[in-house]
């Protein structure tokens, strides 16, 4: 959660009808990352009256996809669920997900029939996001599908043993392969408050999610730098020919710089801006910092690292 203090207490609601319809021991871990609203207070007053409330306060704003993270390492079900706190993933849908569950599904992915309450803008770079990364990237991420699923206890083990620092989780889960499904919903307009995720932020994510599962990028830029190479030698090709059947108007010596500066010129910026994206990463990672950090814990240990077992039929 990001600044969602108008919505906790609906999706709190929401969430325990839910999981006390389906009779399952349960916990509710709530990660705020770094709101400056009043959303940790309200977190507060839950886990007061209901000790299945669980939370954490990163030490600062970490990114949604480092605040899953730190979530799933928090949790100890059989099954957990991931899901946003601003209703736009309805929690009604947990019912049908935990069925495909005990169906024998590791993952149980929501995906999208229709996005309401979004203007035309979100929804046409998000269904363009969609189709790019799965040209893209190596494995076959759904489209439509965000980070709102069900996964089983070994999917979150295993995903705990990820380290990136540019995390796309809905990527991982798909890299980690076993039984996975869909099912179909129709996301419902944000429950109050505005999207934190400005253009900006969509397009960091793009860009982590496409570099993060595929080099394909870098070959793009050496398809780019060929293309420059061969329209270059063509219009050198075309200007030497000009000169020798005695075509005038040409500056002397502006023949050969300007198809050498557009040569390397196109080259290298792209090239290097390419590049530039992975060894970021590599930077990133070669740093060695820890991936989050939490300020404060309620209703929870220092830590909630187990050995748990495989068996779905166990909840801790």
């Amino acid at each position: 959660m990001f600044n969602e203090q108008a919505t906790l207490p609906e999706l709190y609601r929401r969430l325990k009808r839910v999981l006390t319809d389906l009779g399952l021991s349960h916990e509710v871990i709530f990660v705020n990352d770094g709101s400056s609203d009043d959303s940790w207070n309200v977190i507060l007053s839950l886990a007061d009256r209901d000790p299945t409330v669980k939370a954490m306060a990163l030490s600062r704003n970490f990114g949604s996809q480092v605040a899953i993270t730190a979530a799933l390492d928090a949790s100890l079900g059989a099954s957990v669920v991931v899901m946003d706190a601003d209703l736009q993933d309805p929690p009604e849908l947990i019912a049908e997900m935990y069925a495909k569950f005990c169906e024998g599904y590791d993952v149980v992915y929501a995906q999208r029939r229709v996005r309401k309450g979004e203007t035309w803008w979100k929804r046409a770079t998000a269904k363009a996001f969609y189709r790019l990364m799965h040209r893209m990237t190596t494995i076959d991420i759904p489209l439509d599908t965000g980070d709102f699923r069900l996964m089983s206890r070994r999917v979150a083990d295993d995903l705990r043993r990820f380290q990136e620092r540019s995390r796309f989780i809905r990527g991982l889960v798909t890299w980690v392969g076993y039984n996975q499904t869909p099912v179909f919903y129709d996301r419902d307009p944000r429950f109050a408050g505005q999207t934190k995720f400005s253009t900006a932020a969509m397009f960091k994510f793009a860009v982590d999610g496409i570099t993060s599962f595929s080099s394909r990028p870098l070959r793009v830029a050496s398809q780019i730098g060929l293309f420059f190479a061969m329209a270059s030698m063509a219009a050198m090709v075309g200007l030497v020919a000009y000169k020798l059947l005695g075509g005038t108007g040409l500056v002397q010596g502006w023949t050969s710089l300007i198809v050498v500066v557009l040569f390397l010129g196109g080259l290298q910026l792209v090239a290097i801006g390419v590049a530039g994206e992975y060894i970021g990463r590599i930077y990133e990672q070669a740093m060695g910092r820890p991936i989050y950090l939490v300020k404060d814990r309620i209703n929870m240990p220092e830590t909630n690292r187990v050995d748990v077992t495989s068996d779905v039929t166990r909840v801790r």
